[in-house]
């Protein structure tokens, strides 16, 4: 915006143009102007008073005018000159108007904009005070709220502290650097301290050496590596009782997840800990008692099945062939009976296992129905066996098993048939090429049973109540037995009954069918040099008969000393060895005979009424096979021809083992086999990887376990890796880990440190071979 500014005074303006003209010319001009005004005012002034003028006039104006014109020169210079000072002054006072006017402009739009500013942040303090306003409000309430919430966070940890004290586990916890840092009552009860007297304390300050050096070091573990531990400790409380606490520890953490040190919760287990204990020796006893009882009981029935059997053998009359034939059919009943015992004990303890053989269905139906016709003859009654084609010629399946369990059915069919028939009817529907699910069908025309009793009679002890057959009775354990090794061979069993009509029971069973030929019969070796280890003359006399009558040579000894001696005069292809002898068990006397090298060319295969025991605890303690008492002329064959058909009859003469001998004796080639045909080699392949990944975890913790000197979780790795191994047919590393995880046996403890370093090594070499086994069946494909 301009400004129009006024016009000049006309004496600045006459300065400028004189200062311009210059001072001096000026000056010359203003006298010679002044002289002139002088000379012209005084001839007018006298011409016009006197009509005439005077030269002294002019001389006189002229003097008086020179006279005063420097005077007025000095001052008309001086008023020019300060004329030009003030116009020069007011020329800056200008300049320092206009500057100031400019200033003021630039202040005026400042002003303007810090107005505009000021009243932004006035508008803005406005809104931020209704904010301030208004969270004033919101935090008198969240304090409110909070007070609130304080009063219920201070009567919940009231009553959670209540709670911890009433608690009758222990409970303490501590901080990081290892010191407590609170308790609960009962901790105060065992430490003998209060709380804030254990505050700030370490377990090397509370408990007993040994004890804090244990917990000290289960908190480093936690603390270190941030998991949770469970152990049990022996505590002695501040009145000198000591307790068994099951000890649980875990790290705890503040609301930043930042870790503030562990908790531990102890429960008192004491009286758990003498139960179990109870229970444990309980069950010792009770295996103990059946192991004896069994050799008591095994020794008089090997007699009588031995004895009946070879008397049916000789010549006869019809009517003692009869009598004989009930009793051998009886000696088979009681044994059966016998084993159903036994199978309930392995059952209580999980010991129960199934042993695969090549079975033909013919002559094992053939097998069992000889005997039961013997039973059913006795009662007047029928018996029929029908096999349904097409069957399977042989099947895979643990004959001893599959033969009690039919033998039960049909033993309760001829007991609760009081006339008609008994009935064993067998067919088979292919599942796959190799695998049918065969039927075992037994009917009768007895007696039947209720409706309402079906659903009961798997039941252990549990017994129809048949009051006009009170004397078929039993011990109500044969089912429920039937039922368990029906469900552990993945079968099912069920059952139809009419009351008066008879009753029918289905075994099914998923059998895998054999492509490998049923080992012969017929016995292929004779002449064997024989060691009999036995001590009761009954027995002796029994297997002796059987063996010469099989030809083979046979010398006997009634003690363990005794064999051993005869061990070292003489060379023996066999030792049938007694476990229970009145000197030495057989287990001693094997390992007696390995340690002094009597037996590298001997097997030993033990000769024992204890059915206890598996057959791999038997093969695990130095022996090749085990034949159960009453001894089978069948298993005698079995055994021998496994163990010397394949060997030459000359003398012996060390050879080389063909390389997959070697390797058979260290994979299970059948079941690698079979699982390449099953699921392909790609999944083989990736089983052994996980295998491999996890092996060396399981055997760090086994040896980890083994080296705190807790056998059963040794035993329980072990058995873990027992599992795994056999998963992938690793059959030597399931061997030695089955072993270890036979905790019971004697002398566990000498043994363990040196099976388990075998482990090391067969699962590093084992697992190298088997690698390369699964590599070259992807080369032959």
């Amino acid at each position: 915006m301009s400004v129009k500014q006024n016009p000049e005074p006309w004496a600045i303006r006459l300065a400028q143009k004189i200062h311009r003209f210059g001072a001096m010319k000026a000056s010359i001009l203003f006298v010679i102007f002044t002289l002139l005004f002088t000379l012209l005012g005084s001839y007018l002034l006298r011409i016009a008073i006197n009509d005439e003028a005077d030269i002294e006039d002019f001389i006189s104006a002229i003097f008086l005018t020179m006279l005063s014109a420097p005077w007025v020169l000095f001052f008309f210079s001086e008023l020019v000159k300060q004329l030009e000072q003030s116009r020069e002054h007011l020329k800056d006072v200008v300049a320092q108007l206009e500057r100031l006017r400019a200033e003021d402009v630039l202040l005026h739009q400042t002003l303007q904009n810090n107005i505009k500013q000021l009243n932004h942040e006035i508008e803005q303090r406005k809104n931020a005070q209704l904010e301030r306003e208004s969270v004033f409000t919101d935090l008198e309430r969240e304090i409110k709220d909070k007070s609130e919430k304080e009063q219920q966070a201070l009567r919940l940890s009231t009553l959670l502290r209540s709670i911890i004290d009433a608690s009758p586990d222990l409970i303490y916890y501590r901080n990081e650097e290892g010191q407590f840092a609170g308790c609960n009552r009962v901790a105060e009860q065992m430490t003998g301290k209060t709380e804030q007297e254990l505050i700030g304390l370490t377990p090397h300050q509370v408990f007993e050496e040994e004890l804090a050096r244990q917990v000290v070091a289960s908190d480093h573990e936690v603390l270190e590596k941030n998991i949770s531990t469970t152990e049990e400790l022996w505590l002695r409380f501040a009145d000198g009782k000591r307790r068994n606490f099951e000890m649980r520890k875990v790290p705890f953490f503040g609301a930043d997840n930042k870790r503030l040190g562990l908790l531990a919760f102890g429960r008192d287990v004491t009286e758990r800990k003498q139960a179990e204990n109870a229970v444990a020796k309980a069950s010792k006893d009770k295996t103990a008692f059946i192991a004896t009882i069994s050799h008591e009981l095994r020794t008089p029935l090997n007699g009588i099945v031995g004895l009946s059997r070879m008397l049916r053998d000789t010549k006869l009359t019809n009517e003692q062939f009869a009598w004989v034939s009930t009793i051998y059919a009886s000696g088979i009943t009681l044994g059966n009976i016998f084993n159903d015992i036994i199978d309930l004990d392995r059952l209580d303890r999980d010991k129960l296992e199934l042993s695969l053989k090549t079975i033909s269905l013919k002559d094992f139906t053939s097998e069992l129905s000889s005997i039961i016709e013997l039973l059913t003859d006795d009662k007047g009654l029928q018996f029929e066996a029908v096999l349904s084609e097409p069957l399977p010629v042989l099947i895979e399946a643990d004959g001893t098993r599959l033969r009690q369990i039919l033998w039960n059915l049909l033993f309760n069919a001829v007991k609760f048939t009081q006339k008609g028939k008994v009935s064993l009817h067998i067919e088979a529907e292919k599942i796959d090429s190799n695998t049918s699910m065969v039927s075992f069908k037994v009917c009768d025309t007895g007696v039947g049973i209720p409706q309402a009793e079906l659903s009961k009679i798997f039941a252990m002890y549990y017994q129809v109540n048949l009051p006009e057959h009170q004397s078929a009775t039993g011990t109500g354990i044969g089912l429920a037995i039937c039922q368990q090794m029906v469900s552990l061979m993945n079968g099912e069993i069920s059952v139809s009954s009419v009351v008066g009509e008879g009753t029918c029971f289905t075994v099914k069973l998923p059998l895998a069918i054999s492509k490998r030929p049923i080992q012969v019969e017929e016995l292929q070796v004779t002449g064997l040099q024989i060691l009999l280890v036995e001590d009761i003359e009954l027995n002796v006399m029994v297997a002796k008969a059987l063996l010469e009558k099989l030809e083979q040579h046979v010398d006997v000894a009634m003690t363990g000393t005794e064999a051993i001696n005869m061990a070292r005069n003489k060379q023996y292809d066999l030792i049938l060895l007694d476990i229970q002898l009145p000197d030495m068990n057989g287990f001693e006397v094997a390992n007696v005979l390995h340690e002094e090298s009597l037996v590298e060319q001997t097997s030993i295969v033990a000769l024992t009424a204890n059915v206890i025991k598996t057959r791999q605890e038997y093969l695990d303690n130095g022996m090749d096979d085990v034949i159960a008492k009453p001894v089978k002329k069948s298993r005698i064959i079995e055994v021998f021809n496994a163990l010397f058909a394949e060997q030459p009859s000359k003398p012996y003469q060390p050879v080389e083992e063909p390389k997959c001998d070697k390797l058979d004796a260290i994979l299970d080639l059948d079941l690698l086999q079979m699982l390449v045909d099953t699921i392909g080699h790609e999944m083989v392949r990736t089983s052994v990887k996980v295998f491999q990944e996890n092996i060396p975890e399981y055997l760090e913790i086994l040896q980890l376990s083994l080296s705190a000197n807790e056998k059963d979780e040794v035993c329980g790795q072990a058995h873990k890796i027992k599992g795994a191994a056999g998963s992938v047919g690793l059959a030597r590393v399931q061997k030695i880990a089955n072993q270890i995880q036979q905790g019971d046996h004697p002398a566990w403890w000498q043994n363990v440190h040196d099976w388990v370093e075998e482990l090391h090594e067969a699962a590093n070499q084992d697992l190298q071979k088997l690698i390369n086994w699964v590599g070259q069946q992807d080369i032959d494909d």
